[in-house]
């Protein structure tokens, strides 16, 4: 093995040793591969778009990386330097090629030494301030790119999917290379199929290609981010202790973090009571909310689907101008004109007036509004849900949240409705469900046992369990032997 060939293998086996395998890949068939590089990044780093007059920034803190792609010759690197392609999504051709060269000067400088790790480290440190790019990436407009660029429409998938620029430089044994001898530059983001009307206007719902460019590097930058973080050890902010950001929520108003069983326990116990403004930060006087996919993954669907109910049922008894339909069979919210006592359920069509909760009479009097105010003093008149499962939803909402909850339901419903009327509909219904009338006297009768041969307690009938036919006091066990009624 030459001398050029053992330090060609050396370098790549400790290219593999320091870097990562997404970092780094190896071609095992040649004396080749490529680096990802990624560049770092100062602090409060900004990327901008020019649209118009109007400049949109947007602080990031990671790029994607650029790709280093080599293949080392014979004689590399006592007298060649290694061919090389570099490209990168967010660099114009222009400075790339600006690049290229001062790889190729950096080659130069070793005087035959091994410089694949010199081109990395010059790449991740110092590739921004070569190029005067110090907290300020500003992204060529779609205004002001050049005339090859423009020439051809471009499709936003097209651009995100293939959207880089990348420059080819040959190996050469021959001194500093002239810019015009490095290869061309290209964009390979043209259309794979048809051929583009120059005078088509572009959709408005399409990106134009520095919009998405801007969007690539956005989102790049949070899944690196959200990367970032789930491998970051932090300190819960309720049980103090240090977890893996993996187990953690940060919420996003605020930045506080705690981790996801703390956070998960306490909005649970908030939404059972149904304090549902109540879910916040944990945090003193931090009023911060997590967002509904926070709340959803940490309480579970049951009790989001509480909270959602919760959250819009406060939201909408926070408003001045929301009645509610007095239909039992609706009790939908409707927005409420205030130049007028009329108001339209648009659930139901309903026409009714908003003070006696009566249908609309028009300019008249409201006839039941005293009658209304006597019956219970205490509610603001609005009806219970007709549903057996609406009014056990206020029910539990009323038996199991807080003293500030069942005030604001007592205001709206009256205290002894939700004592009185609701406990009595709830225990109505568990008799419809697990009792049966008698067919002579019409009381309820509930089975506790034995055989389906019932006698009433009231008046004595006998009748069949399964079919509520009446059965003679002599023989009455011939129905069941004769019929299809088991006893």
């Amino acid at each position: 093995m030459s001398a050029n060939s053992e330090e060609q293998e050396d370098e790549l086996l400790a290219l593999q040793s320091i870097f990562d395998p997404e970092e780094f890949v190896r071609n095992e068939t040649k004396s080749a591969g490529e680096i990802r590089v990624c560049v770092e990044l100062p602090t409060d780093f900004t990327v901008a778009l020019r649209e118009g007059d109007s400049l949109r920034q947007y602080e990031i803190s990671f790029l994607p990386p650029l790709l280093l792609t080599f293949e080392l010759p014979a004689d590399y690197p006592s007298s060649s330097p290694p061919s090389f392609t570099l490209t990168c999504s967010w660099l114009t051709d222009t400075q790339l090629s600006a690049l290229a060269a001062q790889l190729t000067d950096l080659y130069q400088a070793t005087g035959g030494a091994v410089v694949l790790f010199t081109w990395v480290q010059f790449l991740k440190e110092d590739a921004l301030g070569f190029l005067d790019i110090h907290t300020l990436l500003e992204l060529p407009s779609d205004e002001h790119s050049t005339q090859n660029e423009s020439q051809d429409s471009l499709n936003a998938a097209d651009f995100l999917n293939k959207g880089s620029v990348s420059v080819s430089v040959p190996s050469s044994s021959s001194g500093p290379l002239d810019q015009s001898e490095q290869g061309a530059s290209s964009l390979p983001i043209h259309p794979r199929e048809s051929t583009p009307n120059k005078d088509q206007t572009p959709s408005p719902l399409c990106l134009t290609p520095s919009q998405a460019l801007l969007s690539q590097l956005l989102i790049y930058n949070a899944t690196q981010q959200q990367k970032q973080f789930a491998t970051t050890g932090f300190d819960c902010g309720v049980c103090f202790m240090r977890r893996l950001g993996s187990d953690c929520v940060q919420l996003p108003e605020c930045g506080h973090i705690f981790c996801q069983a703390c956070l998960g326990q306490f909005c649970k116990l908030q939404i059972t009571d149904g304090n549902v403004q109540g879910v916040t930060c944990p945090q003193a006087e931090c009023t911060a909310t997590p967002t509904p996919a926070q709340v959803r993954s940490l309480v579970g669907e049951e009790l989001f689907s509480r909270y959602d109910r919760l959250l819009l049922q406060n939201t909408l008894d926070c408003m001045s101008d929301i009645v509610y339909c007095p239909r039992r069979s609706c009790g939908s919210a409707v927005i409420q004109e205030k130049s007028s006592k009329a108001a339209m359920c648009s659930a139901c069509s309903y026409a009714f007036c908003v003070v006696c909760k009566k249908t609309y009479h028009g300019t008249e009097d409201c006839q039941g509004k005293k009658k209304v105010t006597e019956i219970d003093t205490a509610g603001s008149g609005v009806d219970l849900p007709q549903s057996q499962e609406g009014i056990k939803a206020l029910w539990d909402d009323y038996s199991t949240g807080s003293k500030q909850r069942q005030k604001l339901l007592e205001s709206r419903y009256g205290r002894n409705t939700l004592q009185l009327t609701v406990s009595d509909c709830l225990s109505e219904n568990w008799k419809i469900c697990n009792s049966k009338t008698c067919p002579h006297c019409f009381s309820r009768i509930q089975k506790n046992g034995g055989c389906n041969m019932m006698t009433c307690s009231q008046c004595r009938q006998m009748f069949c369990w399964v079919c509520a036919a009446r059965l003679p006091s002599v023989h009455a066990g011939s129905h069941f032997a004769e019929g299809t009624c088991n006893h």
